[in-house]
């Protein structure tokens, strides 16, 4: 039987939507939370049924989720974003998905391939810009990131262009001397443009589970993220924890990948991704 079709609320069904939550990588805290709110609705509004405590539940899930993205309306271009993220979280593929969005919308792009740690990242970025058809400014791998943002920045400046896209170095966010230099990165746009960097976002893999929310709260004590790019978002990922990332760190969902493909990416929609969570339940 599926967990909302029986036709009483009883300890068991709290008790089954609890596992269902914490195996969905919503995580403790936010489930116990969760969980205390559908219970407390469900005592005031004198409800008996599981489809209505789905409906409870679901709204509940909205509510934690619709959070203002705080969008930042900048009156002289470029309109610049730091993307963060760690390795293998799919974070280049995010950034082209990003590029390629703007471009769509006539808006002229430059990528600032700092990620010179891996000697094919900037091959990999390169590729992507020609596929979209956006510049990029790239050094050689090894070289210094910050120097490479410095240039990118001074470009868009002296091309009149809308927006500059950083891609860095995917990196454990543990380690103290990446997370440094990231910090440095962010400076080194400072400097140029003091106002930016105007969004940090981060790329969360959807299947990366209760370790997406320690790398939020790692990577945003140390260049304050502003939202998140939740990717890899297919049929087996569930993506449970930015719950848990909107709850604990009031950190907004932004867009979300579904594929491999340039087109495979939205805004993210609250509503349309609590119904396909709580499809199966």
């Amino acid at each position: 039987m599926r967990l909302f079709d029986r036709a009483a609320v009883d300890e068991a069904l709290w008790l089954e939507l609890e596992e269902l939550l914490i195996a969905a990588d919503v995580g403790i805290e936010t489930t116990d939370r969760l969980i205390e709110k559908v219970k407390r609705r469900a005592r005031e509004e004198k409800v008996s049924q599981g489809s209505l405590v789905r409906d409870i539940l679901k709204t509940e899930m909205v509510s934690i989720l619709s959070l203002d993205t705080g969008v930042p309306v900048v009156t002289s271009p470029p309109v610049v974003t730091l993307t963060v993220g760690v390795n293998g979280g799919g974070k280049t593929t995010s950034i082209a998905k990003l590029a390629y969005r703007s471009k769509q919308v006539g808006k002229r792009v430059i990528l600032a391939a700092a990620d010179t740690f891996r000697a094919a990242a900037v091959d990999q970025l390169r590729q992507w810009a020609q596929r979209v058809g956006v510049e990029i400014v790239a050094h050689q791998p090894g070289a210094d990131p910050g120097a490479v943002v410095y240039d990118a920045m001074q470009a868009a400046l002296s091309r009149g262009v809308d927006e500059v896209i950083i891609d860095t170095a995917g990196r454990l966010h543990t380690k103290y001397n990446l997370m440094e230099e990231l910090k440095k990165i962010r400076r080194v746009v400072a400097k140029v443009e003091p106002a930016a960097p105007h969004e940090v976002i981060l790329v969360v893999d959807a299947t990366t589970g209760q370790n997406g929310l320690s790398q939020a709260r790692y990577f945003t004590e140390a260049v304050g993220v502003t939202g998140i790019f939740l990717a890899k978002l297919d049929g087996t990922a569930r993506g449970g924890i930015v719950l848990a990332i909107c709850d604990e760190l009031k950190i907004p969902v932004r867009f979300v990948g579904t594929g491999e493909k340039l087109e495979d990416m939205a805004p993210f929609n609250a509503e349309t991704f609590v119904a396909a969570l709580c499809a199966e339940a």
